[in-house]
């Protein structure tokens, strides 16, 4: 008889465990969905601040050439988008390119990249070549002048 009676009060402290687990679970799942429910206004204003920020920011880069101050004249800029923002032709305009110059364009308080950064250094320090690439006839179709 001892052995049935504690074996029932195994069973009957293992189902009290089993309940309070469940209970406790689904308490922690309720205040997590409150929780949520409660930050997530604040969620959506800061991700609308910050979408904001990135469309100004590709905005102001595509009209940078056209703002006030900008050093260089819309029709010799080219706007490459990544990793740098323009490549400037200077002179392209009176067909006499004298200089080639990579622009970036920032706003607010945003920084350079990492990779802009060592864009930057590669550039300053004059690691930038020329390089002429030539299509192989047979591939553009092309006939080439028997001798």
């Amino acid at each position: 008889m001892a052995d049935f009676l504690a074996i029932v009060l195994a069973l009957v402290f293992l189902v009290g465990i089993i309940i309070a687990y469940w209970v406790g679970y689904k308490f922690g799942a309720f205040r997590k969905n409150r929780q949520w429910e409660f930050d997530l206004p604040s969620h959506r204003k800061d991700a609308i601040m910050k979408s904001r920020a990135v469309l100004t920011g590709h905005f102001s880069e595509q009209l940078a050439p056209f703002l006030p101050d900008f050093n260089y004249s819309p029709t010799e800029c080219r706007f490459i988008g990544k990793p740098i923002d323009f490549i400037v032709f200077k002179g392209a305009d009176g067909k006499d390119i004298n200089e080639v110059v990579f622009v970036e364009v920032k706003s607010g308080k945003s920084k350079l990249s990492p990779q802009e950064k060592k864009l930057k250094d590669t550039i300053q320090n004059g690691r930038v070549r020329w390089e002429e690439y030539r299509v192989d006839d047979d591939v553009t179709g092309e006939r080439k002048d028997k001798e």
